[in-house]
């Protein structure tokens, strides 16, 4: 498949996709074990296109919690037909969503931090484990710019929660690169982003941003800026140990 930036790329730009092309050769190369964790956002779409569009012999797979957005799980065919290779999908254990939701409500995770995180535990962190298991690396589409929380992001780093190492090669990218070359290449996204979603996860909690907020503002929106993680970042630096008193709770359903 043809990696070659449209013309009227900026050349900057042009120039961190190839270097991107070069890193997850470096990548394959001494990990060839690796895979990348795809939420199907332009971020991990962009990646996909590196990985799958060139052929390197990398995973991709997915968390399907059980409460994706219909457009989301539609961008699994999506890539399947565009490229032939598949998205490996890990799902939760079905018993364990039932416990908690048995216990605590469908819709629990509006009423605490420590609720929202044991939702995104059995949906998401556990699956990540097994998707991890046995591998040596795995590579995620974070961008500093994306939250408070990843401001210190490394490029390349030691992963102290699930214990192997961690590539973050968009690390420095802006969104209007991401986007730019999406464009440029005819790479497919994920169609929320034209409703305004910048950021996506689960149906319940992620919402459309408006004018003047930052990218993760929709995700978990009654919470602070500075808790916006589910536990499969967990060992970002800046703002990982947010104190509890900070989160911002506000009826269900309310427009923030």
């Amino acid at each position: 498949m043809n990696q070659t930036p449209d013309p009227d790329l900026p050349v900057a730009t042009a120039a961190k996709w190839q270097a991107l092309a070069a890193r997850l050769d470096d990548i394959a190369s001494q990990h060839p074990d690796a895979a990348l964790a795809s939420s199907l956002a332009a971020e991990d779409m962009l990646l996909t296109h590196a990985i799958f569009g060139r052929g390197l012999p990398l995973e991709v797979f997915s968390l399907d919690t059980g409460r994706l957005h219909a457009e989301t799980l539609g961008m699994q065919d999506v890539v399947a037909e565009r490229y032939g290779r598949a998205i490996t999908v890990f799902r939760p254990d079905a018993a364990a969503v039932e416990a908690h939701v048995r216990e605590h409500g469908a819709f629990a995770f509006y009423e605490s931090i420590d609720l929202r995180k044991a939702c995104c535990g059995i949906r998401k962190v556990e699956p990540l484990r097994r998707a991890l298991a046995g591998r040596s690396a795995w590579i995620t589409g974070q961008r500093r710019e994306q939250a408070a929380t990843r401001g210190a992001l490394a490029e390349s780093e030691h992963d102290p929660v699930f214990g192997l190492h961690k590539f973050n090669p968009l690390t420095d990218w802006t969104e209007d690169e991401v986007w730019a070359v999406i464009r440029a290449l005819g790479i497919p996204y994920n169609p929320l982003h034209d409703q305004g979603y910048p950021s996506i996860g689960c149906d319940p909690c992620t919402r459309a941003v408006r004018p003047g907020e930052d990218a993760r503002a929709g995700r978990w929106w009654w919470e602070s800026a500075d808790s916006k993680e589910c536990g499969l970042h967990a060992g970002n630096k800046a703002g990982a140990a947010a104190p509890a008193q900070a989160v911002r709770i506000v009826a269900r359903g309310q427009s923030l």
